[in-house]
């Protein structure tokens, strides 16, 4: 057992069985998929300015945070959220929507404490289908303010409840029906993280690993996506002719062209920017 600088025991990190061809491949077609566009690096970019677009909204909003407006700006990049937060976004429900926001974000960083602070935020919301989008909401923001402490915590990534997500689609050998014992913690996303940062250094990814972690993960959901067809998940996830569609949906990139201001990642998403004017 871990101990962390407070004497407190961090949660082991369980032992991932990821399958080396599957990532592989994966990383091919995400990299082959961004060149037939505007580069991967586009989307490195990119990616990077969601986060500080997020992140500043909430700097320069200050202790109360930001308004309605500016939060439901900031949520059209959250794609497993922007649609069902809108019940939240109420002059009755949206303060204590933000205050749950702002206790969130503004907590000290403990390792041994973040599946609580994750717990204690979900719980200050109904516990039923229809508030799963809540994880999704704190795990967007945390890493959104600090990427390197926090790593993607989304459902798609790891949800062990309804036994789906990146980890089931690049676990070692055949998982149908199987159930992966594997909890949906920050020990987990951290060990998952490190192992992907791994393999994407065997392949010569030295640079902007964060990005290219996140990139690499959703090029793997969303080849499931894909596969899924004519399923529930459509209604969120809509086709189209571009290979990356999938990719800047669930990276909340889906708002940014791919052709022409794309190729410049801030001149891309100044119009999503919550600081702009809306002339912008």
């Amino acid at each position: 057992m871990v101990q962390t600088a407070h004497n407190r025991p961090l949660e082991a990190r369980p032992s991932l069985e990821l399958s080396g061809p599957v990532l592989n491949e994966a990383l091919e077609r995400i990299i082959a998929g961004c060149e037939q566009t505007v580069g991967v690096e586009a989307f490195v970019e990119a990616l990077k300015l969601r986060a500080m677009i997020i992140h500043q909204v909430f700097d320069r909003a200050g202790p109360q945070g930001p308004d309605m407006a500016q939060f439901a700006k900031i949520t059209s990049l959250m794609p497993t959220v922007r649609r069902r937060v809108t019940a939240y976004l109420t002059d009755d429900n949206y303060p204590h929507l933000i205050g749950a926001c702002l206790e969130l974000v503004n907590a000290r960083h403990d390792p041994a404490t973040v599946d609580q602070r994750l717990a204690d935020f979900c719980a200050q919301f109904p516990q039923d289908s229809k508030h799963r989008w809540v994880k999704d909401l704190a795990a967007e923001l945390l890493h959104a303010f600090n990427p390197e402490r926090y790593p993607l915590m989304c459902r798609w990534v790891w949800d062990v409840r309804s036994n789906t997500g990146v980890i089931r689609e690049i676990w070692h050998g055949d998982v149908d029906r199987v159930s992966i014992k594997v909890p949906d913690n920050y020990a987990t996303f951290v060990m998952l993280r490190e192992e992907l940062s791994q393999f994407l250094a065997t392949n010569g990814v030295y640079r902007d690993t964060l990005q290219y972690v996140d990139l690499l993960c959703a090029q793997i959901y969303a080849e499931y996506i894909s596969a899924q067809g004519g399923s529930y998940l459509r209604a969120d996830f809509s086709s189209g002719e571009d290979a990356t569609v999938h990719v800047r949906r669930l990276l909340g990139l889906d708002g940014v062209r791919t052709k022409g201001d794309f190729a410049n990642p801030v001149s891309a998403l100044i119009e999503l920017d919550p600081t702009s004017s809306d002339e912008a």
